[in-house]
């Protein structure tokens, strides 16, 4: 007899409902959401299991992998291809949606998603707090010229942190105690984030250095060590891709369709892929069309797309086309040919 389980795995407790290959409910069990826990729920049963799965979220990198050294078949399912499927049940709860997931997985009808290698998390780690450091920095920097303001102080155009801080002393001066010290905190704040996000570009660049895909990566134009670490982090393992031309749909920058009938529409890209690595792909392919001077195929088609249709189209085109040119470097081990 085979069996088939299906967690629904929350913050705190884990839904545990296991079918046999007829699809009768055999056991269902809340345990804590430790992975100890609930492989030690599931080996207790002494089933042969055919497929265990659980649904992709933050949790479930870390639960995937701990559960698999058990010798447990787990595997991770797409969410929003779960969460359509089991919309159809009337009620919505954690046994509900736990014997759905059994279910799917014993007729087949799920899209597993890749885990994440050990190496690709670290990068993203690296990478998210770098970002988050960026979005502090922007908006204090941001707090404090409207803060100034108040005192009729304009600072102007941007410029690199140093000088920023010493025009932001030197103009402090001439205000009232309260506002020179409030200031004062929120550029000793400044300078904090700063240094960190120093210290993170000293890491990716010594990563990147070392990573022989990132320097294929970055003999692209206009993809420097952030961008290629970003894209390798969001690929991963470029084999799993069966043809590169899929790298633009799972990157989101492959436009919507809706065909019914008569009706056949083509949107706006879909934006249905990792944010962060679009984001990147976007700049780069701006760097490409409007700083870089060198003369090639894909610039060319670019800048002669741009005076049809638009900058901006212009750059997801050649940001799609990026992510299609990056992959298959990433597969052949070549680097860019111009």
């Amino acid at each position: 007899m085979k069996y088939y389980s299906g967690l629904d795995v929350s913050l705190k407790e884990t839904f545990i409902s296991i079918v046999d290959e007829k699809g009768k409910i055999v056991k269902e069990e809340v345990v804590a959401s430790e992975s100890d826990a609930i492989a030690k729920c599931l080996l207790d049963q002494d089933k042969r299991y055919e497929v265990i799965g659980i649904e992709s979220g933050q949790l479930s990198i870390s639960m995937c992998k701990e559960l698999r050294s058990f010798g447990l078949p787990v595997v991770c399912v797409d969410a929003r291809h779960m969460a359509a499927a089991l919309s159809a049940r009337i009620s919505k709860n954690d046994k509900n949606d736990a014997r759905g997931i059994a279910q799917m997985m014993r007729v087949g009808l799920y899209k597993e998603v890749l885990v994440k290698s050990d190496e690709s998390c670290q990068i993203k780690v690296a990478l998210g707090s770098r970002r988050q450091l960026i979005c502090s920095k922007q908006q204090i920097v941001g707090t404090i010229r409207g803060l100034l303001k108040i005192h009729g102080i304009k600072l102007g155009k941007r410029s690199k942190f140093e000088t920023f801080a010493l025009r932001i002393q030197e103009t402090i001066n001439n205000v009232d105690e309260i506002s020179k010290s409030s200031i004062e905190a929120l550029l000793h704040s400044l300078k904090t984030i700063e240094e960190s996000i120093r210290k993170l570009d000293k890491i990716l660049s010594e990563q990147g250095r070392k990573d022989e895909d990132c320097k294929l990566l970055t003999t692209v134009p206009g993809v420097g060590v952030i961008v290629a670490m970003t894209y390798k982090a969001a690929i991963d393992d470029p084999y799993r891709f069966e043809t590169s031309y899929t790298v633009g749909a799972y990157m989101g920058l492959s436009p919507r369709q809706y065909a019914s009938g008569e009706v056949d529409r083509h949107g706006s890209i879909s934006k249905m892929g990792p944010m962060e690595c679009r984001s990147m792909l976007y700049e780069a392919a701006q760097v490409l069309l409007t700083i870089s001077r060198k003369n090639f195929k894909l610039r060319s088609w670019g800048l002669k797309l741009a005076k049809k249709k638009g900058m901006k189209k212009a750059i997801v085109a050649v940001a799609r086309k990026l992510a299609v040119i990056m992959h298959r470097m990433l597969v052949n081990k070549t680097e860019f040919c111009y």
